[in-house]
């Protein structure tokens, strides 16, 4: 009975209206790349204040659990994670909306995300102080291969480019060190340069690495940026057919939502690592394995369910044992301290009426977000697909400098942002594509710091190998991580052996549009016919120069001290390694070629728009961020459009320009409250 008060005391019209408002702005704010699930609750806790406790939560609550599910409208329409929980949801998810099945992708996420975040919610209603426990298990060997065993998705990917994604691996683990080391304050590789002292904010190169180059290619061709599918007509989001095929996937869901809670529970590994691993066991057993990573529904459908589940999961530790899971659950929990509230294991007794009307808070913005989610879903992608891309182009331009400007107001992290994405364009034509490179600049900190620690550890008690190889829950991971990396080889030797094509009739249907999604490292060499057999000359040099950036990086540690070395210098010894054997199996003729671009795309106005794009970013502390924001989206109008318009048409997109630029700077300035560059003009 007392837990039915709490419900009721949950499901108050202030409440309830608290739950939608911010399921709704969570949503929104999570779609935008950079406005991040932290910072809307960084924002929003004075707003709290004023409320009661447990109101002031579940207002926090929607907010979070909403933009985690935001995060996937911009990895599956823009191919951008619009949140780092949504990295694994672009693999999937992009593709299907380049064939027309960006609504159904859409609400695929939306059903999974609120069945995950329901399943994490139950769990901290019923099971958080025992689930707590789980926590205080792992040390820092778990923590290590744990993220050892988020990095064997790569593995996943493509059987034919897997060295590619080792390497892309370390080039991500190795950005990851740059700055003050996690583990004994070593200056790492910062090219004596202040603003590198900081290291490489994760959310700004996850822009640039995503995000930019698809605005390059966007600019490039006529063509439009998604597909439009003629169930759109009659409905965009196709909630038949996505619950379909939910069901059909139920044993992923429930698995997924399963592994997100429990990996919620672990302090620091939070909705990236949940989504990558619930993505790997996905594709290992589905026995549509060879669709991953060109628009297989179970692959959203595994990602969504999980980064989700991780809000309930993360909760766990936050209230029982003070212990915050993510960033956006440290400032709730400052929340509750500023409460007065003791946070610990006596606090399901000492403030039940609180705890236990907030998680219900929570289970109910999770259910409105099935109807929020839905709607706003319709909207968005067809928005999407009927933008002119004269507009869509200088509008996603203006998000990732915005969302990149806006995580430190440092204007250092949008350029790294450009920069990051100018070489991801670039690796991109040669087969190596931008997720390892993520995977390992997310994961890099968390496996850094539980690598040293348990290497001191094993050393002062001359018991190395025991500390890495010795612990029951050290050998399950290691196991399931060799499982994930070996069993693509097996499935593709399997299907050899028995003459079946490596690819599935939905893999098929995908193929049949080559030209629609762009060439990744997820297409098998199976896939490319004779041109398997050519030298992949680019992948060779490029192989050669990341040799020597492990060479360097190697040499560069000797000025380091031991707890500050032995991670960068294993690293980019195995930099080295991958390199040398991608070049030896590309001389094989072993290796994936590099893929050509579209030969209709024009080349000039890539390289017009990444000057254009370079400028705007230098010059913003010259001219002022409004002045900049105005002339750079103007002329990316010009550069993305194709034919000719009339000048009522321009009047109307200049207008829009306008509004756009000065939309933001509003958001920013007196919303965010920034500091914003004024320049010369402001």
């Amino acid at each position: 009975m007392e837990l039915l008060g709490y419900l009721l005391d949950a499901l108050t019209p202030f409440n309830l209206m608290l739950a939608l408002i911010g399921v709704v702005l969570g949503t929104v704010i999570g779609a935008l790349p950079g406005l991040s699930a932290t910072m809307a609750v960084a924002v929003l806790v004075p707003f709290t204040f004023s409320m009661e406790p447990a109101s002031g939560l579940i207002a926090l609550g929607a907010i979070y659990t909403g933009a985690i599910y935001g995060g996937a409208f911009a990895a599956i329409l823009v191919n951008t994670p619009g949140t780092p929980s949504a990295i694994a949801t672009t693999f999937d998810g992009y593709p299907m909306a380049r064939r027309g099945d960006g609504g159904l992708a859409i609400t695929l996420a939306n059903l999974a995300s609120v069945f995950g975040g329901m399943v994490g919610a139950i769990a901290l209603l019923l099971l958080a102080p025992p689930l707590a426990k789980v926590a205080l298990v792992f040390g820092p060997p778990e923590y290590f291969w744990l993220a050892v065993f988020g990095l064997t998705l790569i593995s996943a990917l493509s059987v034919g480019n897997t060295l590619k994604g080792l390497v892309g691996a370390c080039l991500g683990l190795l950005l990851s060190m740059v700055g003050v080391a996690v583990v004994g304050g070593d200056v790492r590789y910062t090219l004596d340069s202040p603003a590198l002292l900081g290291g490489i904010d994760i959310t700004s190169a996850l822009i640039g690495l995503y995000c930019v180059p698809v605005i390059l290619d966007l600019v490039a061709t006529r063509a439009a940026h998604l597909k439009i599918n003629s169930d759109i007509e009659k409905d965009g989001i196709r909630l038949r057919e996505a619950m379909g095929i939910a069901w059909r996937s139920k044993f992923n869901v429930i698995r997924s939502s399963v592994i997100g809670t429990v990996i919620g529970i672990l302090p620091g590994a939070g909705g990236s690592i949940a989504g990558l691993v619930s993505y790997t066991e996905a594709r290992r057993s589905s026995k549509y394995s060879a669709n991953f990573g060109k628009g297989e529904p179970d692959g959203v459908i595994a990602t969504e369910a999980a980064n989700n589940a991780t809000v309930g999961g993360g909760f766990i530790p936050t209230l029982v044992l003070g212990i915050p899971g993510t960033p956006p659950d440290a400032i709730i929990l400052g929340a509750l301290l500023v409460q007065g509230i003791k946070i610990g294991p006596t606090l399901f007794n000492s403030e039940s009426q609180v705890v236990y009307t907030f998680i219900f808070g929570l289970l109910i913005a999770t259910v409105l977000m099935l109807p929020a989610g839905l709607l706003i879903g319709r909207y968005a992608y067809k928005s999407v697909v009927s933008f002119p891309k004269s507009l869509l182009v200088p509008t996603v331009a203006f998000m990732t400098v915005v969302g990149s400007f806006a995580i430190h107001s440092n204007i250092n992290d949008t350029q790294m942002m450009l920069g990051l994405g100018v070489v991801a364009w670039v690796l991109n034509r040669y087969g190596f594509a931008p997720s390892p490179i993520v995977l390992g600049l997310v994961l890099g900190q968390i496996a850094e710091q539980g690598f040293v620690q348990t290497y001191l550890i094993g050393n002062a008690t001359h018991n190395i190998s025991g500390m890495f190889f010795g612990r029951p829950i050290s050998i399950g991971i290691i196991l399931a991580a060799l499982l994930t990396l070996g069993y693509p080889f097996f499935a593709e030797w399997r299907a050899r052996k028995r003459h079946i094509p490596p690819l599935t009739e939905r893999a098929m249907a995908a193929e049949a549009h080559p030209t629609d999604i762009p060439p990744t490292s997820a297409t098998p060499d199976s896939a490319n016919g004779d041109s398997a057999r050519a030298l992949d000359t680019g992948a060779i040099l490029l192989a050669v120069v990341f040799a020597a950036i492990g060479i360097t990086a190697y040499m560069g540690t000797e000025a380091m001290s031991s707890m500050g070395s032995v991670f960068p210098a294993t690293i980019s010894v195995l930099l080295v390694v991958f390199s040398i054997g991608l070049v030896v199996f590309a001389l094989l003729r072993k290796g994936s070629p590099s893929k050509g671009g579209d030969p209709a795309a024009s080349t000039t106005r890539r390289i017009l728009l990444g000057i254009v794009f370079g400028l705007w970013v230098f010059l913003i502390p010259v001219l002022g961020f409004f002045v900049a924001g105005l002339a750079a989206f103007g002329t990316m109008m010009v550069l993305a459009e194709h034919e000719t318009c009339p000048a009522k048409t321009w009047l109307i997109r200049a207008i829009t320009a306008v509004a756009v630029v000065a939309g933001f700077w509003w958001l920013m300035a007196d919303v965010l409250l920034l500091r914003m560059p004024m320049g010369l003009f402001f």
